[in-house]
């Protein structure tokens, strides 16, 4: 994607004599993403559609190659899938600032939502209608996780017996452990990497395995240090953002393993509240980071936590988004990607056992888990605000008729 260019589509820039300019100014694109940032209920796959249905087909402000490239690359690279298609959207015409100004138009809606359910949280919390909503949504969401569970299983690992041998470990591990252990994701990555599309120097005997044996210690290293809080909240939900694999639900075990068990952030059911509070708002599902850092140190902890996720996102965006119509295909890179996914899929669907074991506690929350995943499976299109939504009016109704 060059600099200069006219083309009769709007889209992309060719060579030309004359300076290229998009049919939309970066205004219009930033109003776009606001509107997008704060009425996208549906998801990352329905996010993305939207993108496609306004941006290509509606609107001919990006072209279909530039789309594909733009969601090849969020698939490819960590980050949450829409918000780093949002960013690549934002880069394709205006470069670095678009990539800047759309990330932030994007996220900043729910941010602020997040934020203000976690003020109304923190003092309300209390509040029997509050415990009321979360005891029904925290069931739902059981569910919602064990659908996308299934379906980025089967579209990620399929009938791959390698693929399906990291899944499964990485589900044991998650399940037994009840954390999540990093840089078990980059080991997944460089094993199918070296065995599907080993590097030329692998053959001649110059793998540097001791170099590749102390890798996963350098995230170590920092959490051997004393830090603020506030420094803390910076080093682990950067290290989130890093391993965001395709889903913003990838997130969920990652944190849980964090903010419950490493650092004693929240309890068990703070986290089950902060996953309901993603599901409920619009925009990327990796958001409740926000309402999290917010439980944990106010607005300062919610926009610390907030940064540091995208903020990989955003690198992982711009930095290669110059050199993936070149290197984006290359069998390596593939190979790496595949492992990765299939380590944090598999985490998900261990990190369904842990977070089951706090949310179902009797049996109306066993039946709203088991019938949202019914509906789920039986009704394809069946929007998940939609079930959370019902499943809050249940909780609000059943939970004052239980013993306290």
């Amino acid at each position: 994607m060059a600099d200069l260019i006219p083309s009769a589509n709007s889209a992309s820039p060719t060579n030309s004599d004359q300076p290229f300019k998009p049919a939309y100014t970066l205004w219009q694109l930033l109003v776009y993403f606001l509107r997008l940032g704060t009425l996208g209920f549906g998801g990352p796959v329905a996010l993305v559609g939207y993108m496609h249905r306004d941006l290509v087909v509606e609107r001919d402000w990006i072209t279909e190659e530039d789309y594909k490239e733009g969601l090849a690359l969020a698939q490819l690279a960590p980050g949450p899938l829409a918000a780093q298609l949002a960013i690549y959207l934002g880069y394709v015409h205006y470069r670095i600032l678009g990539a800047t100004v759309v990330g932030i138009a994007f996220v900043l809606p729910s941010f602020l939502m997040v934020v203000g359910l976690g003020w109304a949280y923190v003092h309300f919390g209390g509040l029997s209608w509050m415990q009321s909503v979360f005891y029904g949504v925290g069931a739902a969401v059981i569910g919602i996780i064990v659908m996308s569970a299934k379906k980025l299983t089967q579209k990620s690992v399929g009938k791959d017996k390698l693929l399906w041998a990291i899944y499964l470990l990485l589900a044991t591990v998650t399940a037994i452990t009840e954390s999540e252990i990093a840089w078990l994701f980059i080991a997944a990555g460089v094993l199918v990497w070296l065995m599907r599309a080993p590097p030329k120097w692998l053959n001649s005997g110059k793998l540097h395995a001791a170099g590749l044996a102390q890798a996963p210690l350098a995230f170590a290293l920092l959490d051997e240090v004393e830090l603020s809080v506030l420094s803390q909240i910076a080093v682990f939900f950067a290290k989130a953002g890093a391993f965001v694999f395709g889903s913003g639900l990838a997130i969920v075990p990652f944190l849980y393993g964090g903010v419950v068990t490493e650092h004693h952030w929240l309890t068990d059911k703070q986290f089950v509240d902060a996953v309901a509070v993603a599901m409920i708002t619009p925009g990327p599902v990796v958001i409740t980071v926000g309402f999290i850092g917010y439980l944990v140190a106010g607005l300062s902890g919610a926009t610390v936590a907030a940064l540091a996720t995208f903020l990989p996102c955003y690198l992982f965006t711009i930095i290669p988004a110059p050199y993936f119509k070149k290197y984006g295909k290359v069998p390596g890179v593939l190979a790496f990607v595949d492992g990765i996914t299939a380590a944090a899929i598999g985490a998900i669907a261990g990190s369904v056992f842990v977070i089951a074991k706090r949310s179902i506690i009797d049996i109306p929350t066993a039946l709203i888990a088991l019938t949202t995943i019914v509906l789920l499976w039986k009704f394809k299109k069946l929007q998940e605000p939609l079930v959370v939504a019902v499943a809050a009016v249940l909780g609000v109704l059943i939970y004052p008729l239980l013993p306290h």
